[in-house]
């Protein structure tokens, strides 16, 4: 009877991990990019080593993760994606420096000893899961990596040449070229997978099946999947059985990312159309270019299969800083808004919370040790919005269609659920004038805070709402008062006594009570910043 049970205790444990983690599990996640080398070190390293433009190892290891989680934690990150964890190529320096990155793979049956060992990758993994958060791998499964236009394929883990498409450099454009012939250069080319040869499907098939069962591994990021034609990623990732997002790398054009999500394709991709729009709607100085997220928005909801679901983002190791280039930090926060109250799965890569500046790559993959984990203004921001985010989860909220309620060039608003969202891209200085107004679902005289700063908020004649910005650029975040209650958020107090009154009392004793509560709650703010 107990080796019965222990058996079914085994079933179940073999069943669960066989189904992974789904793309509706991933749905309310908030996702932590980091690269291995760069997150963390061990004890006793030399923390002033590591000069990015040198393009080498500057020695972290997944234990260094390990040790440094809570800084991801407390920030309200749900899970974390780390970098490729494959070998990779071995060998003398190239002109374009060392894999520090994880992403020229040599042999992806073995693990890349450079972070650590496979005991190593597991307690990280098994720690992030005690931790209630999940684990995404970047993943390399177009290319490997070169010297030569003439390798020598026995050292890779496909070791026949007829397993690689011919060298051809690819002709930008062609969606043939661009899946058939090779990135890199002559310098360090990255010969190209043959992933129409069934040899080839079935091993990457059954790598990827074992790769996620052996380190328990909820997702997969991956690395150029538009240079892989379409139909190869669902036998793929039916194998992987867990969800799958893909690099399709482009500017604001939704279609050509589009056609890679969906049942013929990857379960969710990175949202670069998106991506593309917000940069020239909120950098500064930029166009402003309110309308390309209205554009981008409307098109993605009748092109994506699930816009819900797709990996929003402002930063990543091809991209730019945002800090390079937006000069206004109110920049910034009114673009993470939107990454996370609109659909979507919001990404954020490492340093984006200590505001680094770094230019393309490889400036945009500094060291996160030198400013000391730091509890930063934006970091405080991102906290804030995991919270409310993570609260929202635990209801139907993901589910829910977003819609523009308004847009000007200077503001946009969106709704999502009970949420209202306000973004604008004037920047910090004050700009009399200045403003949006919209009318909203709710009543008049409805109660609502700004989760941000936890002012409140009263929903004016047939149900209008106005922002105005004299006081600065800052992006808004309202949802009636009653809903916060058990949120943690702006004093639940509050929040439950507005929502009691405004259920139970007449209009002309709501707005006198509620009057006094912001009197109490101003003088209680007041209070607390003098204290502290």
């Amino acid at each position: 009877m107990l080796f019965s049970f222990a058996r079914l205790l085994f079933l179940l444990s073999a069943f669960q991990l066989a189904c992974g983690a789904t793309a509706d599990q991933w749905r309310g996640r908030s996702i932590y990019q980091l690269i291995t080398d760069r997150y963390a070190l061990p004890e006793g390293s030399d923390t002033d080593a590591c000069n990015p433009g040198q393009q080498t190892w500057c020695g972290g290891t997944w234990n260094a993760i390990r040790g440094n989680l809570d800084y991801i934690q407390n920030a309200g990150f749900t899970a974390i994606w780390i970098s490729p964890i494959n070998q990779n190529y071995e060998g003398p320096r190239t002109p374009y420096g060392d894999p520090y990155h994880g992403y020229w793979p040599q042999d992806i049956s073995q693990l890349n000893e450079h972070f650590g060992t496979s005991d190593d990758l597991k307690a990280l993994i098994a720690e992030i899961h005690r931790r209630d958060m999940y684990v995404m791998v970047d993943i390399v499964v177009n290319n490997v990596m070169s010297t030569s236009i003439t390798p020598d394929y026995s050292k890779y883990f496909f070791k026949d040449a007829s397993q690689y498409h011919t060298y051809c450099p690819i002709d930008w454009g062609n969606t043939t070229s661009e899946q058939t012939c090779w990135l890199g250069d002559t310098t360090v080319p990255l010969p190209d997978l043959n992933t129409t040869n069934p040899t080839v499907i079935s091993q990457y098939g059954d790598w990827i099946q074992n790769l996620v069962q052996e380190y328990s591994i909820d997702g997969l990021r991956i690395d150029a999947a538009k240079h892989v034609q379409v139909d190869f990623w669902p036998q793929f990732c039916a194998k992987a059985g867990v969800f799958c997002m893909g690099e399709v790398f482009s500017g604001v054009e939704v279609d050509p990312v589009a056609e890679y999500q969906g049942p013929q394709g990857l379960d969710s991709v990175l949202n670069y159309p998106m991506y593309s729009a917000i940069v020239e709607a909120f950098t500064i100085p930029g166009p402003k270019n309110i309308s390309a997220v209205q554009t981008v928005f409307e098109q993605s909801k009748t092109k994506f299969k699930d816009t819900g679901v797709l990996g929003n983002f402002l930063e990543n190791q091809d991209v730019p800083r945002w800090h390079n280039i937006s000069v206004d930090p109110q920049s910034l926060y009114n673009a993470m808004v939107l990454n996370w109250f609109t659909d979507g799965i919001p990404i954020v890569y490492y340093g984006q919370e200590q505001s680094f500046s770094g230019n393309a790559d490889p400036w945009n993959r500094e060291p996160l040790w030198p400013p000391g984990y730091q509890e930063t203004d934006a970091y405080r921001f991102i906290t804030a919005l995991n919270q409310f985010r993570n609260f929202l989860g635990k209801t139907d909220w993901l589910t829910q269609e977003t819609q523009i309620l308004a847009a000007n060039p200077s503001a946009i608003a969106f709704m999502k659920g009970q949420v209202i969202t306000i973004a604008t891209n004037i920047g910090s200085p004050p700009q009399n004038g200045t403003h949006i107004s919209f009318s909203s679902p709710y009543r008049s005289a409805t109660a609502m805070i700004n989760i941000l700063t936890c002012q409140q908020w009263i929903v004016g004649s047939e149900g209008y709402l106005d922002a105005e910005y004299t006081k600065g650029g800052v992006p808004i975040v309202l949802t009636p008062a009653k809903s916060l209650s058990g949120s943690g958020l702006c004093g639940n107090t509050l929040a439950q006594t507005v929502g009691n009154i405004e259920s139970q009392t007449g209009s002309a004793l709501r707005s006198l009570v509620r009057t006094d509560l912001l009197i109490l709650a101003s003088f209680s703010l007041i209070l607390t910043h003098f204290l502290t």
